[in-house]
């Protein structure tokens, strides 16, 4: 099918209002037919119980950043559109790695085709009256359609302006299956999150004196803080009498973000605990965690807003985005149940099937990588079990994680605990054990500087600019694949009835009664098989799958020991008020 095959091209906007967590409500729309001219100005009482635009096989709707729309049909009732083109994610296509003064909304995306839009604060002002309170005067409605008709024409004048990429049917395809995933975001963010919502109000309600107490309880075995403020010299004379290395900035002082953390963790589990009292104290008052009136988190997931084209939640807004031990705040309704699928070790799948390297996918069919590694290097026999040699099969898979994030033998060894000599030996094992696989990263990367550009099976673009990241652009093809991946699998499954409720980097998670949660599982786990299947050409990657049945929450294993802690405070803290009352 080619664009001028599509016999009705509808360009599309609604304007809406969102209470935090809460599903759009739908304030007005216009809706332009490029083909007929025929437009639509429509106010909430002047639709009915259908859509009035065509939404057929031989229709096209195109919007900028379409998962609004798709998240007003929802709300509607209406169904979505077969064919769908985003020109946010295929301005994002055109741009991504690029340097744009105006960035990449509808204005900056306007003023990259040199085309002039309504200005900003127009827009600001316009935005204050729609999200506004009461009934609107005739002279309002009319302002806001015509608000919400100008960013009609300014999308309809970017389709003029992009048109021609969609001239061959590859392109075309490209497109129409960014804008299907918009139509399963439109669907996740409809379902969102269940939250455990009588929980958070107690969260919410102590969270000042849960501080307090939470660094009075973990703080017991650093002796880092000082009342609420973490001291970097304490923390470095607790580094200097466990014998920990830790990396610096070139200042000296010790790097304190929360990747350092994170990776530090991994080698020293017994830091855990004080990241996330860090992360508790710098990042959380719980009052942005969007949660709506029926306890569902529901934040935009900011669909193909990395360079790797993956989803970028808010931090803040987004369940998955807190520390992990906020986590336990996610729990089924009664008589549901919820399913974390996620993909087993899916970037070692995604570089082993992309380079071809044979030994590298026989080691990933094998169930477990990193003992194939161990056993294709010569240093555990051929029947080593895990069992038999866990710890030589760990140094292995912390190698494996290593060339994966583009770690040198200095952080390997500290990960390891075992001196850089080791490290180094380790890393050139994986040089020669999987030589196919580095030609190939090594082509890559010279192809990178080369051209200027990369891309995934589905045509998502890096344009390389300026000064690069020699780790990032080898790791690209892992990470953007990995992310088309997740995307298709996002549309099989909705398309399929499942309801997902969240993407995760390389999971997703489901909801369904709990007499379907298994055979849902199932289900899902033979799509993302099917969706590795179609992007990589052939090979397919296995999945895992955790089931929280309701009552229970879910939890993370890296946040279990703060959870448990917060919880025992927070016991503490409501017996107390209680007593306080009484004695009132």
């Amino acid at each position: 099918m080619t664009f001028n095959d599509f016999r009705a091209v509808w360009v599309v906007d609604y304007e809406f209002k969102a209470a935090p967590g809460g599903r759009p409500e739908p304030v007005c729309l216009v809706a332009h037919e490029v083909r007929s001219g025929q437009t639509l100005h429509l106010w909430r009482d002047q639709w009915g119980l259908t859509c009035p635009y065509d939404l057929g096989p031989d229709s096209l709707l195109v919007a900028y950043y379409a998962s609004a729309e798709m998240g007003c049909h929802l709300a509607l009732n209406w169904p979505l559109p077969k064919n769908v083109i985003d020109l946010y994610a295929e301005f994002r296509v055109e741009t991504n790695g690029m340097t744009l003064t105006q960035g990449n909304g509808l204005l900056g995306a306007m003023a990259y085709y040199g085309q002039q839009g309504i200005a900003a604060l127009e827009k600001d002002a316009m935005r204050k009256l729609i999200l506004s309170d009461g009934e609107r005067t005739a002279a309002e409605r009319l302002s806001i359609l015509d608000y919400c008709a100008s960013d009609v024409t300014a999308t309809k004048a970017l389709l003029a302006a992009m048109q021609a990429l969609f001239a061959s049917d590859q392109r075309l395809g490209q497109a129409l299956l960014r804008g299907r995933y918009a139509k399963a975001v439109g669907r996740i963010e409809d379902a969102g999150i269940p939250i455990d919502g009588k929980l958070l109000g107690e969260l919410r309600l102590h969270w000042s004196s849960l501080q307090d107490r939470l660094i009075a309880r973990v703080d017991e075995q650093y002796g880092v803080y000082d009342g609420r403020a973490f001291r970097t010299a304490r923390f470095i004379d607790y580094l200097a009498r466990q014998n920990i290395s830790w990396p610096t900035l070139a200042s000296g002082r010790p790097a304190l973000d929360d990747d350092t953390f994170s990776e530090q963790c991994k080698s020293f589990p017994q830091l855990r605990p004080l990241k996330e009292l860090r992360q508790a104290m710098g990042q959380l008052r719980l009052s942005e965690l969007a949660v709506g009136d029926d306890s569902r988190n529901r934040a935009m997931l900011s669909m193909f807003s990395a360079k790797t084209s993956r989803n970028q939640p808010s931090t803040t807004k987004f369940v998955f985005g807190l520390s992990t031990w906020l986590r336990g705040l996610i729990q089924p309704k009664p008589g549901f149940g919820l399913a974390y699928v996620d993909w087993s070790q899916q970037e070692f799948g995604i570089a082993a099937a992309l380079s071809g390297d044979l030994k590298m996918m026989h080691a990933y069919e094998s169930g477990d990588p990193y003992l194939a590694f161990a056993k294709q290097a010569g240093t555990v026999p051929a029947d080593a079990t895990k069992a038999t040699h866990g710890p030589q099969r760990d140094q292995f898979k912390a190698c494996v994680l290593a060339v994966q994030y583009g770690m040198q033998e200095e952080s390997l060894a500290r990960r390891i605990q075992q001196p850089p000599a080791y490290a180094r030996e380790l890393l050139k094992m994986h040089r020669r054990t999987y030589s196919t696989f580095w030609e190939w990263s090594e082509g890559v990367l010279d192809y990178a500087l080369t051209h200027r550009k990369l891309w995934t099976v589905f045509g998502w673009m890096l344009h390389v600019e300026g000064k690069v990241n020699g780790r990032s652009l080898r790791n690209f093809p892992m990470q953007a694949n990995g992310a088309e991946m997740l995307r298709l699998a996002c549309c099989l499954a909705t398309e399929a009835g499942i309801k997902v409720v969240a993407p995760v980097h390389d999971a997703v998670l489901i909801e369904a009664p709990l007499d379907e949660l298994e055979a849902k599982t199932a289900q899902m786990q033979e799509l993302m098989k099917q969706a590795s299947l179609i992007v990589l050409s052939g090979f397919g990657l296995r999945s895992d799958a955790k089931l929280i049945l309701a009552p229970d929450r879910y939890s993370d294993e890296r946040g279990e020991v703060m959870w448990q802690t917060v919880q025992e405070l927070l016991l503490q803290l409501q017996s107390s008020t209680e007593l306080s009352e009484v004695s009132a």
